[in-house]
């Protein structure tokens, strides 16, 4: 066993890891279909989530697509100096609408993607709110043109399922990443329901009726709805330091056009990789990556990036510390504690 190997089944054991692709499969799979695709009881699945949400390890969270409400989505480098810059992320980490607040190992930058769901919310967010921040000396926006799906989700556990559990658990749920031609409209109990989902992705039908004054059943039909729609999805924060990666950060690509899509699919295949998008802006390619450590990293950008044909250039910004994933706060190497998740 490899000393990688051997720190992270200190942290999870293979059951563990078979019980985290089921969610990143389906983060709301019954604890009981889990169980049976994996040969053990509903209550050992439910045990080891609810050791896992308690160590920091995992979150599951609700979240909102602007995109198919007619939104945008834009990530974010926000120069800083060096005193402030601490401040300028934790004061981002705490607005709703912004998500993986990044401090960059230059001390100075910080990246954030940016959720707004309207175009007066973009507006506010980058012509008023940000501006007028005094840790904020600077400003690149980049808007997401396309998000390039990958092969398998991070942390790619799907190796360690056999075949027939991997059929019964089915394909990943994919996030749709297009305008609707008629969005929903979103009433007050559906933002109850969102607002709830938000702190809790796996909360029980009960929980949110009780939330909205809707029946469970029209929790759960209405929620299936908005899935549906691509408004609605759930998302798996982890604790990547935790599970052995000590080096992230973000690539920031320069591809010639006709190589653009070429590219972003190859380099959503790779195992480092957890997010990979095209965007407007001089860098027009942006890769979200976790390794090892810093051999891991020269790897990967020798051996798996060089080779790619139409990359004019790269820049590297390895994350000093990262302080809010999708949704969850991150606290030290762990995601920050919340209230126990219930339901199965």
């Amino acid at each position: 066993m490899s000393v990688d190997e051997t720190y992270e089944s200190s942290v999870m054991d293979l059951l563990d890891k078979q019980i985290v692709h089921g969610l990143v499969t389906d983060p709301r799979i019954p604890f009981a279909t889990l169980g049976v695709v994996l040969g053990v009881s509903e209550q050992t699945v439910a045990r080891r989530y609810r050791s896992l949400v308690a160590r920091g390890i995992i979150r599951i969270s609700g979240l909102v697509n602007a995109v198919p409400l007619g939104g945008t989505r834009w990530l974010l480098r926000l120069r800083s100096t060096p005193d402030k810059a601490l401040r300028l992320a934790e004061s981002l980490s705490r607005l709703p609408d912004v998500s993986w607040v990044t401090l960059l190992s230059t001390g100075s930058e910080v990246t954030c993607v940016s959720r707004t769901r309207s175009t007066e919310q973009r507006d506010a967010l980058l012509l008023t709110v940000l501006p007028r921040a005094p840790q904020v000396v600077g400003i690149n926006a980049y808007e997401i043109m396309h998000r390039f799906p990958l092969m398998e989700e991070w942390p790619k556990f799907g190796r360690l399922l056999t075949s027939d559990q991997l059929a019964r658990l089915g394909p990943p749920r994919r996030v749709i990443d297009r305008s609707a031609a008629e969005p929903p409209d979103l009433t007050a109990p559906d933002e109850a329901m969102l607002a709830l989902l938000a702190r809790d992705g796996r909360a029980p039908y009960a929980r949110i009726a009780a939330a909205t004054g809707w029946s469970s059943t029209r929790v759960a039909r209405r929620m299936a709805e908005l899935v549906a729609a691509g408004v609605l999805y759930f998302d798996l924060d982890f604790a990547q330091e935790k599970m052995g990666y000590a080096v992230r950060g973000w690539l920031w690509l320069r591809v010639r056009p006709a190589a653009l899509d070429a590219v972003g699919r190859a380099i959503a295949a790779h195992p480092e990789v957890g997010y990979v998008a095209a965007a407007t802006g001089a860098t027009n390619l942006m890769v979200s990556l976790a390794c090892r450590d810093i051999g891991h990293l020269y790897r990967y950008i020798t051996e798996r990036l060089g080779p790619l044909e139409g990359i004019t250039d790269v820049e590297v910004t390895p994350a000093l510390r990262v302080f809010k994933q999708a949704q969850a706060l991150m606290s030290a190497d762990r995601i920050a504690p919340v209230a126990m998740p219930g339901g199965r």
